[in-house]
């Protein structure tokens, strides 16, 4: 069944829903999973976004979620500028991703302490999203629902113990998704949950053994 938000779309600035409000909601994302303010960004755009890019204001778009406008901000039509202004480096090039989503875009950012980040993601139609990749990890967002980003060393009893956690709070798992980039290696755990997660729940998961790092993200 689809909402009336599926076929009207989003409140937005901008002329498509999917190359404008998507494209900020996939720079919100990436934003909230780097948790640090921007210093740098080097985004590669594929297929459509690549070659509309400009006239769409995707770029825009993409930089504004990033600062943190949603998008209705009307400043999204600025944003390129204070980006600029707030010494925020940006840079764009087109690439080509076998079997990736004509809206798809890769955004490297750097934080203000160093940290990098690369997020991939695409936007799908409507404002909705769908992050594919963080870093080496494959994952599955769409920003609607709170989530928890967990890494952690791939060993028995992580995932129940995570899930063991929520439960104890009476959160519940609305989607799950584990992987891993080698057998008893590092391991990320991307969950999507009905309800907002406390601080409690994030703290009894960052104390779990084989846990190395929790993130919560709230829904966009």
């Amino acid at each position: 069944m689809r909402s009336a938000f599926d076929i009207i779309g989003p409140i937005m600035i901008g002329p498509s829903s999917s190359h404008t409000a998507g494209a900020v909601r996939l720079g919100l994302m990436a934003k909230e999973i780097l948790v640090e303010p921007v210093k740098s960004v080097e985004i590669k755009l594929h297929g459509s976004f690549a070659q509309t890019y400009k006239g769409h204001g995707t770029d825009r778009a993409l930089i504004a979620g990033i600062m943190g406008f949603k998008p209705d901000d009307e400043r999204i039509r600025d944003a390129l500028q204070i980006a600029t202004e707030n010494n925020i480096k940006y840079s764009f090039e087109k690439v080509n991703l076998d079997d990736a989503h004509p809206n798809t875009a890769i955004i490297k950012l750097t934080g203000i302490s160093g940290h990098v980040v690369s997020v991939q993601g695409a936007s799908i139609g409507g404002g909705n999203i769908v992050i594919s990749y963080i870093n080496d990890f494959e994952v599955n967002l769409s920003g609607k629902y709170p989530s928890l980003i967990v890494v952690h060393k791939d060993r028995p009893g992580v995932i129940n113990g995570v899930t063991a956690a929520l439960a104890l709070y009476n959160i519940n798992i609305a989607y799950m998704k584990v992987s891993r980039k080698e057998r008893g290696a590092q391991a990320l755990m991307n969950i999507e949950v009905d309800n907002a997660v406390p601080d409690e729940a994030i703290g009894v998961c960052s104390t779990l053994p084989g846990v190395e790092k929790v993130l919560r993200i709230d829904a966009i």
